[in-house]
């Protein structure tokens, strides 16, 4: 028998583990052979991580796991992953874990609990928790009872399409929005296309727009959007610029993290920031915004291709850190915004001998000279921050003087280990920072553009403008984001001479409004009584007031008048419903069509608007689906009652559906910045809410009930015009008491025009 150095004790030691070993593969009790290939190393990783306790449960789970047919993936998946999981879930979360594996090991589902298991590292990272564990295994019931397909009459059930999509996207995304937010993300697929499953399978594997749209509005954290107007505002109050700002969704980017930006379209921000080193994210924003603005004003543009990767980098560092410190000599508060995000990597942090530092000395030094009490004691950092500071202070400091100071740096302090592939980038992102592709141009690049622009056709521009709206979800009881997209085009010309001789045709009613007219609109001046200040003595009230002084009682002291020049204080938007059935003729008119008489009176209307003096526009609207909302513009507020105007009116046409929501937010938006008092939305329809693309009827009327009551919370009044004689089913609902009916179309042209005077009289 070979004796051993230590006396013997190793051999037993061998033995003892070697016997532990094939107890727990005899109480595993898993024939298949990967796993009994892999069980050792397994078993040997789990002895790391979990007590004699927990690896009772972790065996036994897996013993389950092995019985329950689904082959040997669901085992192979669990032993590797749960001793990674198991310090966040607990004995708790196993056994809730093996409780749904159970239930859905048997049921055509089963297949998804190898992609489970592989995805819990990342779950527990997520969660934290095994009271969080159990709601998102409820929330995966809930998906698989709803997207599970039963069909009696073939006695068949077919797995669900969109359970291994959310398993394989949600472990990810739970960093980014609540496990509130990811139920209401998924109420949201499960309520949409429930009968189509290939889009619900898109939907939750976040490959289709919605999916993203909704995904992206339940996520944590400050929100550009919210808070635009403000941004918008301290960038022309502060730097003087009006460039847009431009969200960018992080939520979606994982092989690279896009950072700000600027260019010729504007400052590009992420559109969420989460609370990080105690700066709230409305403060990262501002600081953001600051130094894109500095960069744009005081930045110049270098040739890329005169300097080496490297170079750039070092480049990109010394005048980033220029741009801060002009910003913060200019508004000194933000130093503790600006520090605290700021890293401050340790000085010997980075191993040299094995990982490449530059990112690392490029860091320490930025920090350093920000940081006046930075405390680092690398002679050639301590020498080029007093350089840096030295030419700054002489006010010659310029992109260039930062280039052939980054140039000499990089010189003096590079190591061979630079070129290693593995970089140490740890505490070496400065997150308000922007990705400098301004600071660069591009030789190359700028002449193959040139010749692709001579060799390239001219291409029209498209016409019109896209804008994109939410929709209301009466079910869900919130919007869906970015649901419809509305095309605005300038509406093509028709014959002004048409208008006119409509006009002609109807000179009796035009004397008839003229007289009505004459009475409503402003006769100059109304003059104000009984007024403390006036520009006049009020005779009549000054002398009551005499009669009660002599007779000791007390006076009215409002004993002077005014002159006030009366004006009326009103703004109209016209909205007019384009929908195909405007086309249909009329019964008893000939060959008159609804359209036909909507132009008459919309002629009538503006004609009369235009005499009282009030600015109105005018648009027209229809869609096919969602995503082929059209609004035509006709007039607009700052365009007068011209041949330009009535010739678009006169080449009106019809076709398609009516989805009014939006056309109602469009309208609405541009009526909300008129600065009048009385704020009138007139729309002038002949059918309830519809497009091809739905099915629920109520889902159209409830999201144009919505606009209705959000420009109301904006002081604009809806006013519905209706020709559909059955509309009271429905209208009220959308107007409430803000509606009319014209029960007889032929006598439109008369009425439209009267009802808008009593409206505004």
């Amino acid at each position: 028998m070979p004796s051993w150095p230590d006396g013997g004790a190793a051999p037993s030691a061998a033995t003892a583990l070697q016997d532990e070993e094939n107890g727990w593969r005899q109480r595993l009790g898993c024939g298949f052979v990967p796993v009994q290939s892999i069980f050792a190393k397994r078993l040997s990783d789990a002895r790391v991580h979990l007590r004699d306790a927990d690896l009772a449960a972790y065996i036994d789970a897996a013993r389950v796991l092995c019985r329950l047919g689904r082959g040997p993936e669901p085992v192979l998946a669990f032993l590797e992953a749960w001793p990674q999981a198991a310090g966040r879930f607990g004995q708790d979360g196993l056994a809730a874990i093996m409780a749904w594996a159970r239930g859905i090991g048997p049921t055509p589902n089963g297949d998804v609990l190898g992609g489970f298991f592989r995805a819990l590292p990342a779950l527990a990272d997520a969660l934290d928790g095994s009271a969080r564990l159990k709601d998102y295994i409820d929330l995966l019931n809930a998906v698989a009872r709803h997207t599970t397909v039963s069909i009696h009459g073939r006695h068949a059930t077919y797995a669900s399409h969109a359970l291994p999509e959310l398993i394989r996207v949600a472990p990810p995304h739970l960093k980014h929005v609540s496990l509130a937010g990811l139920r209401t993300w998924a109420e949201h697929g499960l309520r949409h296309d429930p009968h189509n499953p290939q889009r619900q399978a898109d939907y939750f594997a976040m490959r289709s727009a919605d999916s993203r749209a909704v995904f992206q509005d339940q996520r944590r954290g400050t929100s550009l959007r919210a808070h635009e107007r403000r941004m918008d505002l301290y960038l022309r109050a502060f730097w003087n610029d009006a460039a847009p700002i431009i969200a960018y969704s992080e939520a979606f980017d994982h092989l690279r993290k896009p950072q700000p930006y600027t260019d010729d379209q504007g400052l590009h921000l992420p559109d969420l920031r989460d609370d990080r080193d105690g700066v709230s994210g409305l403060d990262q924003y501002r600081l953001i915004l600051a130094h894109l603005a500095a960069h744009r004003r005081l930045s110049e543009p270098l040739i890329a291709d005169n300097w080496s990767p490297f170079q750039r980098l070092c480049i990109e560092y010394f005048e980033d850190a220029r741009i801060d410190t002009l910003v913060l000599r200019r508004f000194p508060g933000l130093r503790k915004t600006l520090l605290s995000l700021h890293p401050y990597p340790g000085e010997h942090d980075c191993d040299s001998a094995r990982e490449s530092c530059i990112r690392h000395r490029l860091t320490m030094l930025s920090r350093a000279i920000l940081d006046p009490d930075c405390d680092y004691g690398n002679p050639l950092l301590r020498e080029f921050v007093g350089r840096f500071h030295d030419r700054l202070i002489r006010g010659d400091s310029s992109t260039q003087e930062m280039a052939a100071l980054a140039t000499e740096y990089l010189v003096l302090s590079r190591l061979p280990s630079d070129n290693l592939p593995k970089i140490h980038f740890a505490d070496s992102e400065i997150p308000y920072r922007d990705d400098n592709r301004h600071l660069w141009r591009f030789i190359d690049l700028d002449e193959d553009q040139e010749e692709a622009e001579v060799r390239a056709p001219e291409i029209p521009a498209a016409p019109g403008i896209t804008h994109h709206y939410p929709e209301w979800d009466y079910a869900a009881g919130d919007y869906l984001p970015d649901h419809v997209t509305l095309h605005e085009h300038l509406h093509p010309r028709g014959l002004a001479e048409e208008i006119t001789r409509l006009l002609e045709k109807n000179a009796v009613l035009a004397r008839r409004l003229t007289r009505i007219l004459d009475q409503i609109k402003p006769q100059g001046r109304d003059r104000l009584r009984r007024q403390e200040d006036g520009a006049e003595l009020d005779l009549d009230w000054a002398l009551r007031s005499w009669i009660d002084y002599r007779c000791r009682h007390t006076a009215d002291a409002r004993i002077n008048q005014d002159i006030r020049h009366a004006e009326r204080d009103v703004a109209v938007s016209l909205l007019l419903d384009l929908s195909a059935s405007l086309a249909d003729p009329i019964g008893g008119a000939g060959d008159r069509t609804v359209l036909s008489l909507a132009q008459e009176a919309v002629t009538l209307l503006a004609w009369a608007i235009d005499r009282l003096g009030d600015p109105f526009a005018i648009a027209g609207f229809h869609s096919n689906t969602r995503h082929e909302a059209r609004i035509w513009h006709i007039k607009g507020f700052s365009e007068a009652w011209n041949d330009d105007v009535r010739a678009r009116l006169a080449a009106l046409r019809a076709g398609y559906s009516t989805r009014m929501g939006v056309a109602l937010r469009h309208a609405g938006r541009a009526l909300s910045q008129i600065r009048k008092d009385k704020r009138l939305l007139l729309v002038l329809t002949d059918g309830q809410p519809a497009d091809v693309d739905v099915s629920d009827p109520e889902f159209l009327i409830a999201d144009a009930r919505q606009a209705v009551r959000e420009l109301e919370r904006q002081g604009v009044t809806c006013h519905c015009i209706s020709l559909d004689i059955r509309s009271d089913e429905y209208v009220q609902r959308i107007f409430g008491r803000h509606f009319s009916v014209i029960d007889r179309i032929e006598r439109l042209p008369e009425r439209l025009p009267e009802i808008f005077l009593t409206i505004t009289s």
